[in-house]
């Protein structure tokens, strides 16, 4: 959007002129539509720290539309008064696959003898061989791959063009996942409210206004011309149905208009139009014949299965279906509160971006934290059970060629898709994730004998919702079997977190189990020094090819790693877990510091320390591995903080949030942050869509992941608390993030640091916790019965035995001394002379011994922010000294 000069300022608007800036096609209706943004009027509202909101229509998809979705569908509403238009999804109607001409699973049409091989020996013989090359050698065009597709337009015309318009606002509540537009005409206020129901499968729409007999509107859809087309209109509802026409895929939607008061008329063009009610919802399913069952990836009708979602969400009242949603959705949602000691102004959204000033206001921890939960929003809204995972785009696509097709990049962006999911407390969210891969291993395994001649099974670069597990040509971003033992990482972190042992014996460990017979088949023996190494092996989309890059053989410890944990929780797997346990010993662990101290990115000393690359692949072990850390190693860690900072602060999107996720691991809150205002101020959009550019979702839930990890990290076995707090969030609070070990954790601190930390244990056993806190006087209760709890370390760790749905806190106290003269002459204060007065020993960074004459000692800790205002203090012990 183009900088405005003043909001609240009444101004005029053309909705003709609105309408024609919209890329995408909707019917031609009525004409323009002034509009007038008010002085003053709903922008109150405006303050709700969970609700993005303008004072305009949307004109572009990309950069203003407002996103809404169950998981399976996705809407976007743009708000327009007289035309408005809902562009919807649902996520299985795709082209290409089964049934599109050539489609062969990106497996090699003809036999290629020792390819492999080949490139493994050119490769040994010259060190490097470049990408081009090897796309020669081993790949070959994309067949039919197919992308993402938009289902088609939802259109509201109103009946009467309704002239200038006042108090117009548009917005989106995350708290509610409800999307509003209102808008007074004539004194009449008109309202409109959409939202995308998981329990009933439907997207709805209400259109209301405060006087009777005001609602009047036709309704319509539209959708490209790749496909057959049938709409018919009868009893309300529009039946909107065909086939696409390069795989035969067959698509319906149902939309049902009901009317409260006035008239409804079925048109003979598939239309319903209503006419003086008092009000209106349309309830919309769509789907189509997909079942992500290899190799014909084809179900039912799903003509049967729309028909009765909107029979049975017809059924109910708006108010049912409205409060069925919230209770759905809020039952995930409200499970994590953040404050930042944030300030929501009265502006609208596209402003307060506008304005940020890297954090340094109220309102920009606003922004930080509405961006924080608005990740959250997203994979609620994109990823549920039932439906595939969220795609490059999530759920929301208005094109039929988008870009990356909306596909599943398996080098990193799905996975980075999912990295918020258990630390922010939305593990249900994975559900998608693990059926989506589950249904990859039948391709895979085909793949893996032809291609590489391989037990187990693989993926690669990209894949789509048809098994595409093998191979295309393009040089940069062919090849990357590493894939699916990073999807790996996801199953086994979600055991890590849950305990969950019927997932881990029935799902976590069969996966890990074919992904390490894969790589247990696939690794070579390097000549150079006797180490197991993957070869061909490619840092993504950077340099060349070859033995042992840093990322390739970091994943594959990762994968074996964990997979010999896996076996020794199920049991009875001995002989494997030995065999893994042999290859691991053997394996070149990818962790080697170079010449000028860096982490190297390849096995032979290649780093340029000029190179500001947007990927930084080989940090794949500090993050989300945890291979790396600055307290198990902290002479790696180092290695990796200069290859960071070598690396810089640019990028896309989704690099600068994986950044933001980096710096947090590496215990640098500051540099955490600035990375997370340089996402926000160069690659996020009106609507607070992460852009690569394009707009690509995986940077909003890599943002949020950071943001979590700043605040709570457990993947070294021990729970974190604040391990990289910036000093603009000196005061703030935190509930509901997650731990490995089944634990939930809430975090009040101030200063800079934490005041009460609670811990709720999901499982009987050993929790330790991680903070400066524990340097100094503290205590920790059972919080049912008030019972001190004895701990065992020392430093910044303690441990302690906890009992499962116990709560535990832990609370700093202060060490308060008052010291006085033996004797008092009369006129004479217990503060005159030297060393006479109150004083404090307070927390690790100050000497428990230091005092003040006269005063508080506010001499600030080391790990405090010098700026910080003085604390409020709890806990006080009381101690009489004489005087020196």
């Amino acid at each position: 959007m183009q900088s405005r000069g003043r909001r609240l300022l009444p101004r005029t608007l053309l909705a003709g002129v609105l309408a024609a800036a919209v890329a995408v096609p909707v019917p031609a209706f009525a004409g323009p539509t002034p509009l007038a943004a008010p002085e003053t009027g709903p922008a109150a509202a405006g303050a709700d720290p969970l609700t993005l909101w303008y004072d305009e229509p949307a004109t572009d998809w990309e950069t203003q539309a407002l996103p809404i979705g169950n998981g399976a569908l996705g809407g976007m509403v743009f708000g327009r008064v007289a035309n408005e238009t809902v562009q919807f999804n649902e996520k299985t109607l795709w082209t290409g696959g089964p049934g599109a001409p050539g489609y062969n699973f990106g497996n090699w049409t003809s036999p290629r003898p020792n390819a492999i091989a080949d490139v493994q020996a050119l490769i040994a013989q010259n060190g490097r061989i470049s990408p081009q090359e090897v796309a020669n050698r081993l790949g070959q065009p994309k067949s039919s791959f197919g992308s993402y597709q938009s289902f088609g337009d939802l259109s509201l015309r109103l009946t009467e063009d309704p002239g200038t318009v006042q108090e117009y606002r548009r917005e989106l509540n995350i708290g509610t996942a409800v999307a509003k537009i209102s808008y007074v005409d004539e004194g009449v206020r008109y309202t409109r409210e959409y939202f995308a129901s998981n329990p009933d499968n439907v997207l709805v729409v209400r259109l209301s206004a405060d006087q009777p007999g005001k609602v009047g509107f036709t309704a319509g859809v539209s959708a490209a011309n790749n496909r057959s087309k049938s709409t018919t209109a009868t009893g309300g509802r529009i039946t909107f149905a065909g086939a696409l026409n390069d795989n035969k895929l067959r698509y319906e939607s149902q939309i049902q208009v009901n009317n409260d008061g006035g008239t409804r008329t079925d048109g003979t063009d598939g239309t319903v139009t209503v006419a003086g009610a008092n009000s209106a919802t349309l309830v919309l399913a769509a789907g189509t014949d997909y079942a992500g069952r290899y190799p014909t990836y084809r179900g039912t009708d799903p003509h049967a299965a729309v028909t009765g979602r909107v029979d049975a969400a017809s059924a109910k009242s708006y108010v049912d279906l409205l409060a069925t949603h919230q209770a759905d959705y809020q039952a995930l949602f409200d499970r994590v509160k953040l404050d930042l000691g944030q300030v929501m102004p009265n502006i609208p959204t596209d402003d307060l971006l506008r304005n940020y000033d890297k954090g340094n206001a109220a309102a920009d921890r606003a922004l930080e934290s509405l961006f924080f939960q608005y990740g959250r929003y997203l994979l609620v809204a994109s990823s549920r059970a039932g439906s595939l995972p969220a795609n490059l785009q999530g759920v929301w696509n208005n094109s039929t060629n988008p870009p990356w097709d909306a596909d599943y990049h398996v080098n990193i962006n799905l996975q980075m898709n999912y990295w918020p999911a258990e630390v922010t407390n939305l593990s249900e969210t994975t559900a998608p994730l693990f059926d989506y891969v589950d249904s990859m291993v039948a391709p895979g395994q085909v793949t893996a004998e032809q291609i590489y001649g391989n037990r187990g099974w693989v993926v690669n670069n990209e894949t789509n919702p048809w098994g595409f597990t093998g191979l295309h040509n393009y040089p940069q971003s062919f090849w990357f079997p590493e894939a699916g033992a990073w999807l790996a990482q996801s199953y086994f972190q979600h055991y890590q977190f849950t305990k969950d042992e019927k997932f881990l014996r029935e799902r976590a460990y069969p996966m890990m189990k074919e992904l390490a017979k894969f790589w247990m088949d696939e690794l070579i023996v390097d000549p150079r020094d006797g180490k197991l190494v993957v070869s061909p092996s490619y840092s993504p989309e950077n340099g060349d090819f070859t033995a042992g890059a840093s990322m390739s053989q970091q994943i594959v410890w990762d994968l074996f790693t964990n997979t010999i944990e896996a076996a020794g929780i199920v049991g009875g797997d001995g002989t494997f877990r030995n065999e893994v346990k042999a290859a691991l010993a053997n394996l070149d662990p990818g962790i080697r510091v170079g010449s000028w101290g860096q982490l190297q990115e390849w096995k032979l000393d290649l780093d340029s320390p000029t190179d500001t690359h947007r990927h930084v692949s080989h940090l794949f072990a500090l993050h989300p591995g945890s291979q790396i850390s600055p307290t198990k190693n902290p002479e790696i860690a180092e290695a990796a903080k200069v290859s960071l900072t070598a690396r810089g602060d640019g990028g896309t999107g989704w690099s600068k949030a994986w950044k933001i996720n980096f710096w947090a691991r590496l215990l640098d809150g500051d540099h955490s942050h600035k990375m997370l205002s340089e996402q926000l101020k160069g690659s996020t959009l009106a609507n607070l869509w992460d852009t690569h550019p394009p707009f690509q979702i995986d940077g909003n839930f890599g943002a949020t992941s950071g943001m979590a990890e700043m605040l709570l990290q457990s993947q070294t076995g021990e729970i974190q608390v604040l391990p990289a707090l910036p000093s603009k969030w000196a005061d703030g609070s935190v509930s509901g993030l997650r731990a490995q070990g089944d634990n939930t954790v809430d975090v009040r601190w101030s200063s800079g640091a934490a005041d009460e930390i609670k811990v709720t244990a999901g499982r009987n056993g050993s929790i330790s916790l991680r903070n400066s806190m524990f340097t100094g006087p503290y205590q920790i209760v059972d919080a049912a019965s008030g019972r001190k709890i004895t701990t065992t370390g020392g430093g910044e760790k303690v441990t302690f035995e906890a009992v499962k749905g116990h709560t535990y806190v832990a609370t700093a106290q202060v060490d308060l001394a008052i010291t006085a003269p033996a004797t008092l002459e009369v006129g004479q204060s217990a503060g005159h002379g030297r060393g006479q007065g109150i004083g404090y020993g307070h927390r690790a960074g100050l000497d428990g011994q230091a005092r003040r004459a006269g005063r508080l000692d506010r001499t600030p800790r080391p790990d405090r922010h010098p700026e910080a205002p003085p604390r409020r203090f709890s806990g006080v012990r009381l101690h009489r000294r004489p005087d020196p």
